[in-house]
């Protein structure tokens, strides 16, 4: 069984480690794979989960995700308490176990045949991904359900936002939540686009690598999956050939504002 283990500690995190000595105490042949997204950021989360969950891989594997900034209520903690533990299996059958907080679920909540809760604590330890959770999660990866709640309608999930910084790839490729079918463009069109207070001249391009060096696309990226439809899922991309597109627009965070003003 493949894991893909998605959380916030950082990379390099020791967190990562503990985390995976304890799904790998529950389940000794799995395989765990690393994702460090940002700080909080259940937006990067939630992205993550749908682009391995929704795409081609193993038949046995899970998503494992721990984003949970703890900001379902404004009143201070009792004995470590935050948002709780969900369950969903999407469409193509892969198996999600991680907390419902902010965006976690909006990238799949369509592509979900069912959400529950996960009848564990929400409290406990600090840290309850490793304390609390693997248990659960590594019975229901084999099949045991007799944990699981309450349904979770997808009306009580929000709606991805379509207007933000995603992702930041290694390239400095900024991946954005804008769905590539919303954007009514002709090749080599010239926009302006503004992400955070930086603004920039871009050109519209069906494919990245078809616009000369150093100028700023506007495409559909790498990213995204099949819809319920059958129609390809995809989302917008900004690519600065030869170049890196993160640094020309000053290095923004994820989750901010990606605007096109022309």
């Amino acid at each position: 069984m493949l894991i893909s283990l998605i959380a916030d500690y950082g990379n390099g995190d020791p967190a990562f480690a503990e985390v995976t000595q304890r799904l790998l105490l529950a389940l000794p042949k799995a395989q765990v794979s690393l994702l460090s997204v940002p700080p909080f950021s259940t937006l990067a989360t939630g992205f993550w989960v749908a682009q391995l969950g929704l795409n081609p891989g193993p038949q046995e594997r899970l998503i494992y995700h721990n984003c949970a900034p703890r900001q379902d209520k404004s009143e201070p903690r009792l004995d470590n308490e935050g948002e709780g533990l969900t369950y969903a299996l999407l469409t193509n059958g892969v198996k999600v176990v991680g907390v419902n907080a902010g965006h976690t679920l909006s990238f799949i909540k369509n592509h979900s045949q069912v959400v529950q809760i996960v009848k564990v604590s929400r409290g406990g330890s600090q840290f309850r991904s490793r304390d609390v959770f693997p248990q659960a999660a590594a019975a229901i990866a084999q099949d045991d359900f007799s944990l699981l709640g309450d349904e979770i309608s997808s009306e009580q999930i929000p709606d991805a936002p379509s207007d933000r910084v995603a992702w930041i790839d290694g390239y400095g490729n900024i991946k954005t939540t804008i769905p590539a079918h919303s954007v009514n463009l002709n090749p080599e069109d010239k926009v302006i686009i503004r992400v955070g207070d930086v603004v920039s001249d871009a050109v519209y391009s069906d494919g990245s690598f078809r616009v000369p060096e150093g100028t700023l696309a506007f495409a559909p990226g790498s990213s995204g999956w099949q819809g319920n439809d059958g129609k390809p899922v995809r989302w917008m991309e900004l690519f600065l050939r030869g170049g890196n597109a993160w640094e020309r627009f000053g290095r923004p965070k994820v989750n901010q504002v990606v605007a096109r003003l022309s």
